[in-house]
């Protein structure tokens, strides 16, 4: 009975013995960093890959202190790489990437927002917009999207639902940028406090971009948006503002005329919607408010939609005309066959010829009732017709929409195939989630090579 009740001790003990050095070995197969509850393999989700960081700007913070938390990017990735484990932009040489094209310039916006960084989604949820006929109107959906699966776009981007105030972004953007042999960023832009309906102030944002641009080589110009109460007096403002603060920056970009000056260059959207009497108040040398020949002279381009905006922007003492819309036979001015007659009456009176070049144009996520206007991409095809008619009438400068502007379908960044329960996301497949970037960068080595023939 006592030499059982041994046998029976020694078992239990090897039993309890095994027991231990099992769950010994099961932790080890943990993350370190696991507590208990985490999921596993977390990091992986790309809401998630968006860094676990809520650097959200509160409403009383100091203008100093939400400056430094942005500019700074230099010390944020630091402490990311450390603790945060925020991703980091890998370190490159700068020689892998082809030159930047300072007369290929990309619309960019900096608008977008997430729980992590801004406390909410802004822009992903944007809301489907009504037809202005309420009989229409009623045959459509309404509502706002729900991101992150939901997003207002057709596509669904690379980087997931990101918010433009990550560091991280901003620098893979201008990475992407420079990829592409872009040379100038066309940064949308509303005066400090103000912002479009979807969005929140973002002037702050505008250091961090700068400084990312001059890493990559990269010039920052300024698209001025239709923002409230937009004219002669308060665009005096703005752009006494936009020099006083940024004209010293290295990426402020300025361009070399004919004449040899070098100035500042403003995009000015929708600026039909101010009468040309109002304009020339500000542009013309003439005007009470006049900024020629003086510290905030510039070249002032003006949006043409239709055939009589030429006359009504020449009467405003506007420098130059670009077309924007990426959308061919949508308007006057985004048509390419007009783009020759346009390109004449500029050089006949002495102003820049802008087009716009885009690889497509889908909104029907955000306007439902606007197929129509939709312009298939067909597989870069699109694009590169595009690029075609631009350089058919030998242009200064291309202007690109856009990088990354997703409610209307019209981006060159990087894009991945995204399946839900009731979507399906456009993709660029077959080709890579790349493949117009590298389209731009195609194209931007082709129009340098046929500039140096046309100026022989």
């Amino acid at each position: 009975m006592a030499r059982f009740r041994r046998r029976t001790c020694i078992i239990l003990s090897l039993f309890i013995l095994f027991i231990c050095s099992l769950m010994m070995a099961l932790k080890t197969l943990r993350p370190d960093r696991a507590v208990f509850g985490d999921p596993f393999g977390l990091d992986l989700l790309p809401e998630l890959r968006q860094h676990k960081v809520h650097l959200e700007t509160k409403p009383d913070m100091p203008n100093s202190v939400r400056d430094d938390s942005i500019t700074n990017s230099k010390n944020i990735k630091s402490v990311a790489a450390s603790s945060l484990k925020i991703p980091v932009v890998p370190e490159i040489n700068m020689e892998e990437l082809p030159s930047p094209n300072y007369n290929f310039h990309v619309f960019y916006y900096s608008w977008y927002g997430n729980p992590q960084f801004d406390g909410k989604y802004l822009h992903w949820n944007h809301p489907i917009l009504p037809h202005w006929d309420p009989k229409i109107a009623k045959n459509y959906p309404e509502g706002d999207h729900i991101p992150p699966d939901d997003i207002g776009s057709n596509f669904y981007p690379e980087l997931g639902t990101y918010s433009s105030r990550d560091p991280y972004i901003i620098e893979t953007h201008m990475k992407q940028m420079r990829s592409a042999s872009i040379g100038v960023v066309a940064l949308s832009w509303y005066p400090l406090g103000s912002a479009d309906d979807n969005g929140k102030s973002t002037d702050e944002l505008v250091p961090a971009i700068l400084d990312n641009a001059h890493k990559y080589n990269l010039k920052v110009t300024f698209h001025i948006e239709p923002y409230k109460n937009r004219d002669d007096h308060s665009m005096h403002k703005s752009i006494k503002y936009i020099i006083d603060k940024y004209g010293s920056h290295p990426a402020f970009y300025r361009y070399k005329t004919n004449t040899g000056r070098v100035l500042p260059m403003f995009y000015v959207y929708d600026s039909y919607l101010t009468k040309p009497e109002t304009w020339a108040n500000l542009l013309t040398a003439s005007g009470p408010l006049s900024i020629r020949n003086t510290p905030y002279d510039g070249l002032f381009i003006a949006l043409l939609v239709e055939e009589k905006h030429k006359q009504e922007i020449q009467r405003s003492g506007f420098d130059g005309i670009y077309t924007y819309f990426a959308t061919n036979g949508f308007s006057y001015g985004s048509s390419h066959h007009n783009w020759a007659g346009l390109k004449a009456f500029c050089d006949s009176n002495s102003l820049l010829f802008i087009p716009s070049v885009g690889p497509g144009y889908i909104d029907t996520n955000v306007r439902p009732w606007n197929n129509h206007n939709t312009r298939n991409r067909v597989n870069g095809k699109y694009f590169e017709t595009a690029f075609n008619a631009a350089l058919q009438v030998r242009p200064d400068v291309i202007s690109i929409t856009s990088f990354n502007e997703w409610h209307e379908g019209t981006q060159i960044e990087k894009a991945v195939p995204k399946r839900t329960e009731r979507i399906v996301y456009l993709d660029y497949q077959p080709h890579k989630p790349g493949v117009y970037l590298e389209l731009t960068r195609k194209w931007s080595e082709k129009y340098s090579k046929e500039k140096e023939q046309w100026l022989a």
